[in-house]
């Protein structure tokens, strides 16, 4: 398949623009800084430099699955919403590319109760960096008032950090811990969920979710 990766060079996007290619599937990566892309995947790495809030239809029919793993800084954190939107307009009434969306997981359901995006708010200092998963949420939102775009929403755990491909438990709505009480997904494990996701496909227009094995 064409994938293409908005925000290749992130901790996310490396993750899963590395484990695409090792499948086999042609990737390009959409970035600000092409050399800092290739820096990080590679000379050898297809990238196209980009400012994601100005890509057309025709620049994103090209491919079978766009990814949206674009990271934006705190003070910016609106620009997921804007990106979203943005895409989603550039696509109304299609059903190629196959649009995927990392969303956070501040919008899943705690087990203890509400979504995690409450429990964050309670949490000391959370003002410094709440505008990232609350914008997140808010893209979620919107996502779920789309029904002509062939899209897809993906969450991590409440911990999503640089690591591995190991296994992952899959869900849906609700925040997964596991048997020590941890709510954990490395990077690896996000794309290796994605890259499952594309090659068999289960989900539409909907969020899933994982957590470390």
């Amino acid at each position: 398949m064409k994938i293409a990766v908005i925000g290749a060079s992130g901790n996310a996007g490396q993750a899963i623009f590395k484990e695409a290619t090792r499948r086999g599937h042609e990737v390009t990566g959409i970035v600000r800084h092409a050399e800092k892309a290739k820096s990080i995947l590679g000379a050898e790495a297809h990238i196209v430099e980009h400012d994601a809030l100005t890509l057309t239809k025709e620049d994103l029919v090209k491919y079978d699955v766009v990814i949206d793993a674009f990271n934006a800084p705190i003070k910016q954190a609106y620009l997921h919403i804007d990106l979203a939107a943005h895409l989603i307009h550039a696509l109304r009434e299609t059903t190629q590319p196959r649009v995927i969306f990392i969303t956070g997981a501040a919008s899943l359901t705690h087990p203890d109760g509400g979504l995690l995006y409450d429990h964050l708010i309670k949490l000391p200092g959370h003002e410094a960096w709440i505008a990232t998963p609350e914008n997140q949420y808010a893209e979620l939102e919107f996502l779920r008032h789309v029904t002509n775009v062939n899209w897809l929403a993906v969450s991590p755990s409440q911990t999503f950090d640089a690591g591995d491909v190991t296994a992952y438990v899959r869900g849906e709505d609700t925040l997964l811990f596991d048997d020590q009480g941890q709510s954990v997904l490395s990077s690896g494990n996000l794309a290796l969920l994605i890259l499952d996701e594309i090659e068999a496909p289960q989900a539409h227009q909907q969020r899933i979710t994982a957590r470390n094995q």
